[in-house]
């Protein structure tokens, strides 16, 4: 490290901590303008959905204000197999303790291992996005997820950005609220095949969210 970028760090670590304080200090919470399920088609093409109640204790673990857990069918799926998946989970503000849990971090808890990650740029009518992308696996199945943060005016994939405006938009705009929002599609056939369908969808979900979340 350079000792310009030394010399500076007791002042960056000053001001970190008075953005913390104040962002504790000034913290609003900030419902969503219009439901998940209404703002979020219930139909994408030709796939038709059933929505998916997640536990209160689950809820609870997961700390978010509301949900939408959806699963989407082909025409002559039935019983639990599904094209794919989509959660979108809002907290009306975060604080220490109750902050959005990242997906990389939870599904390996679940069994899921990650065999590629990469942040793809993703076109939406809004314009392009960038979003994380994961090919998972887990026994003998695989599955595409995209995943990205969405709140605030921005859509970010970057972990660590989204820490960052996060603190500073609680020390300076007094809110941190935000969504995670999370694309699976089960890979049945070739990976780029799983990837065309999510980046379909994770195209018309970014402005679906955007009406529902505060302005």
């Amino acid at each position: 490290m350079s000792r310009f970028n030394l010399a500076w760090a007791p002042a960056i670590v000053l001001a970190l901590g008075a953005l913390v304080t104040l962002g504790i200090d000034t913290q609003r919470t900030i419902p969503l303008r219009a439901e998940l399920n209404g703002a979020v088609p219930a139909q994408f093409a030709t796939y038709g959905s059933r929505d998916v109640v997640i536990s209160e204790e689950e809820q609870r673990v997961a700390g978010m204000n509301d949900y939408l857990m959806r699963v989407y069918q082909a025409p002559g799926m039935t019983g639990g197999a599904y094209a794919f998946s989509l959660y979108v989970g809002y907290y009306e503000s975060q604080t220490q303790g109750k902050t959005i849990h990242s997906p990389k971090n939870c599904l390996p808890g679940a069994g899921w291992e990650a065999l590629t990650s990469s942040r793809v740029a993703v076109a939406t009518p809004e314009g392009p996005v960038t979003v994380n992308r994961y090919l998972l696996q887990n026994k003998d199945q695989r599955a595409l997820v995209l995943y990205w943060y969405q709140g605030r005016g921005r859509v970010e994939a970057n972990e660590y950005l989204v820490k960052w405006h996060l603190l500073v938009d609680s020390a300076l705009r007094g809110r941190s609220d935000e969504a995670l929002v999370r694309v699976i599609v089960p890979v049945t056939g070739s990976e780029e095949e799983a990837f065309e369908l999510a980046a379909r969808v994770a195209g018309e979900v970014v402005p679906a969210v955007n009406r529902s979340l505060p302005a």
